[in-house]
């Protein structure tokens, strides 16, 4: 079966679905110019040990070097503009189709592209947090500063470190923001899987979690992910090619 025709299925389990949640990663991303972490070439850690840059455990023994290694991809994300695969996924939210979108990203461009219920596994750029006193503060003054200079941000209460409230290799997730996450992934009779190989855990295990309560898994992403073969419809095309046309075949209806 060709992708068209897949999109037309995906389409139409979407406009009768119910409650349909979306998942997406760092795929989403890519077309607007953001790299993930793990493709051949591009990804980020095949230049560096995420244990060493990208871990709780590092930040706080040498929080130069993370940020040193943040420093090009918070240049990235503060040029990043939203792609199709973005204003589509927030044209599905807005005609009442999608409940909610689970990221595992940190871009915030789900919500620049008109997004409302976005839950950030993740975390986010958006704030800071001072890891000696847990000040926290509005992260786009600092970032500003930040990409000017190179310097680590301090805080301005008791001159400790700041923190993007980003998860780090070590850290919990966040628990309220997990709560919801896995509360929709059980209401849900569909859950589209967008630019995610859902290879990290514990977001990469919500799409058979919702599938053991019910729902179908529609998976849209480049290469292969570890729930192909649970999925009632693969489309092996870019999220920011495929998406649009799944919007275009729900309006047509």
């Amino acid at each position: 079966m060709g992708n068209e025709q897949k999109i037309l299925q995906a389409a139409k389990l979407i406009k009768n679905s119910k409650h349909t949640v979306a998942l997406t990663g760092a795929g989403v991303s890519t077309p607007s110019g953001i790299p993930d972490f793990r493709s051949p070439g591009s990804g980020l850690w095949e230049k560096h040990d995420p244990m060493e840059v990208a871990s709780i455990w590092g930040f706080n023994a040498h929080p130069e070097t993370f940020y040193e290694w943040m420093r090009p991809m918070s240049q990235l994300m503060a040029q990043a503009r939203p792609n199709p695969a973005h204003t589509a996924l927030a044209e599905l939210e807005d005609l009442g189709l999608i409940r909610a979108i689970i990221t595992q990203n940190i871009d915030g461009l789900h919500q620049d592209a008109g997004s409302k219920r976005v839950l950030e596994v993740h975390g986010h750029t958006r704030a800071m947090t001072c890891i000696r006193c847990f000040h926290q503060c509005d992260a786009k003054p600092l970032t500003e500063k930040f990409l000017a200079d190179g310097a680590v941000p301090i805080c301005q209460v008791c001159g400790g470190v700041l923190k993007p409230n980003v998860v780090l290799f070590g850290e919990m997730m966040p628990v309220s923001v997990m709560f919801e996450a896995e509360q929709e992934t059980k209401k849900c009779d569909i859950v589209l899987v967008a630019g995610s190989s859902l290879e990290v855990a514990p977001a990469g295990d919500l799409p058979l979690v919702a599938k053991k309560n019910g729902a179908k898994i529609i998976i849209v992403n480049k290469g292969a992910t570890v729930a192909d073969a649970h999925a009632a419809i693969v489309i092996r095309e870019d999220v920011a090619s495929a998406l649009p046309k799944i919007v275009e075949q729900v309006k047509r209806g």
